[in-house]
């Protein structure tokens, strides 16, 4: 080989390699050296990183969690979309090689007498990859012309300037973000079904509440009616007493209704039409949530799929960058042609009908009226706002663990307040009875103390409620919940 062919060969070959554009880098985020409100910690370790049935020992609640993971609807659509990105990364990878097409094709032509006169016939034809023409020379007597074609063309665009390969990248990029979103999807259902089953106890206990203070103000008012019949009552106490009793009656249904909306919720969180749900344990039964640290901000940003779904974005549009910039380059690409061709039926595949062609094609755009250029401009326009997205993503996380600590530090502290509240207003209750009953006060002081503890005790309740919630918050806000590697779990991914 000549030395300048080889230095020519050694060029191309070193162009073909390379890519237009920005290789991608991740950021730097400050994302501080731990969570703010988590106590010091002294390992690594997260409450992120334990399994979901591990955190909800519920076995009720973990048979719902299976079954949201089954059927849930919004999972479904994320699991169609992760196989949609996977087969437009084969469709753009594709691009990279050569496309080959088979082609056949016969036609007959009449000549005018003109161009019969002439001695030749010009003509064209079409291939799947491309156009050509050709020219005939029939006899002079001949007034009509046959043609019959058949063969394998070949088209190849060289990827000189990374353009193809950008492409891909970009395509590769929006896979593993929708696979991400998938996660997101899964990890939020987690959660919803935890805290929609933790409201749906919470208002179970309510109503126990409810009836029980309901059952307490009919035999009060039963008491208070025997009373006023023997006139050791007045008639105020009496309706007093009655509008209590209502009052109660009135709470009854509307927490009813509510576990109606909450047994609905978690239904089409099941997949389900909206319908009876089966319960476990009590609210007040429920296993303490795992005792473990938050682990280190810098992990998030490793674990949490929204945030991964978010620099998968800006990866893909960072590829982008480099695809639209390769387009102020030319374009070089192959032909070929391999075929036989005839104007005689009979003589179609014969040796003398062979024929190829090859050729080597060069596009290099001149004047488009700026389209590149602003093609070029918005592409990094939309990097930008990616890069800001992550940005975001991370901030945003950061924020969610922030109240999700919060929520578990003061919740704590509220229910155990609450617990003091209802234990010293259920004896001032039992006190103003007393009282009441020795005739050292009016019912006023009895119904105000049973308004004061009823009050209490629902108070209590949705503070025990909060203490749990915050619990599945602070988990769904580390990036926990999407690990799929408990063999139930997997079954039912796999059946997707």
């Amino acid at each position: 080989m000549k030395p300048l062919h080889s230095i020519m060969l050694m060029a191309f070959v070193a162009l073909a390699g390379c890519r237009m554009g920005p290789n991608y880098q991740r950021p730097g985020v400050d994302a501080g050296a731990q969570f703010r409100g988590a106590p010091a910690q002294a390992d690594v370790a997260s409450l992120a990183d334990l399994p979901w049935w591990e955190v909800f020992k519920d076995r009720q609640l973990q048979e719902y969690i299976r079954v949201a993971l089954e059927n849930n609807k919004d999972l479904r659509l994320a699991v169609a979309r992760v196989a949609e990105a996977r087969a437009i990364v084969g469709v753009t990878r594709a691009d990279l090689f050569p496309q080959l097409f088979g082609f056949a094709n016969g036609s007959r032509t009449r000549l005018s007498e003109e161009t019969n006169k002439a001695g030749t016939f010009t003509g064209s034809f079409a291939t799947p990859a491309g156009a050509g023409t050709f020219t005939l020379a029939p006899s002079k007597t001949d007034k009509y012309v046959n043609l019959y074609q058949a063969g394998i063309d070949l088209s190849y665009e060289i990827d000189v300037w990374g353009r193809l390969r950008r492409a891909t990248e970009a395509a590769r990029a929006d896979l593993l973000a929708t696979e991400d979103v998938r996660r997101t999807v899964v990890s939020n259902l987690v959660s919803d079904v935890a805290r929609n089953y933790f409201q749906l106890r919470e208002l179970d206990l309510e109503l126990e509440i409810a009836k029980r203070t309901h059952e307490s103000r009919v035999e009060s008012e039963r008491l208070i009616r025997l009373r006023f019949d023997y006139g050791r009552a007045n008639g105020l106490d009496l309706e007093r007493a009655v509008g209590e009793t209502a009052s109660t009656g009135a709470a009854m249904a509307q927490i009813e209704y509510k576990i109606a909306q909450a047994e609905n919720a978690l239904g089409i969180l099941l997949g389900r039409n909206p319908g009876d749900i089966a319960r476990g344990m009590r609210l007040t039964e429920q296993p303490p949530m795992p005792e473990v640290p938050p682990g280190l901000p810098a992990s998030l940003i490793e674990r949490r799929p929204d945030v991964l779904a978010a620099e998968a974005g800006l990866i893909a549009e960072n590829a982008r960058v480099g695809e639209a910039k390769a387009q102020f380059f030319p374009a070089i690409s192959l032909t070929g042609l391999f075929g036989f061709e005839s104007n005689e039926l009979n003589n179609w595949f014969t040796h003398r009908a062979h024929t190829w062609q090859v050729a080597g094609n060069l596009s290099q755009p001149i004047f488009q009226g700026g389209r590149i250029y602003f093609n070029y401009k918005a592409v990094k326009a939309r990097r930008e706002q990616a890069l800001t997205d992550y940005l975001n993503a991370i901030q945003q996380a950061l924020r969610e663990v922030a109240d999700a600590l919060a929520a578990r530090k003061y919740s704590y502290e509220e229910r155990v307040q609450r617990e003091k509240q209802v234990a010293a207003l259920t004896h001032a209750s039992d006190l103003a009875n007393q009282r009441y009953e020795g005739g050292r006060s009016d019912y006023l002081d009895v119904l105000d103390a049973e308004r004061e503890q009823f009050s209490a005790e629902l108070s209590l309740a949705q503070s025990q409620l909060s203490e749990l919630v915050s619990v599945v918050q602070l988990y769904r806000a580390l990036g926990g919940g999407w690990l799929e590697n408990e063999p139930v779990a997997q079954a039912a991914m796999a059946k997707k």
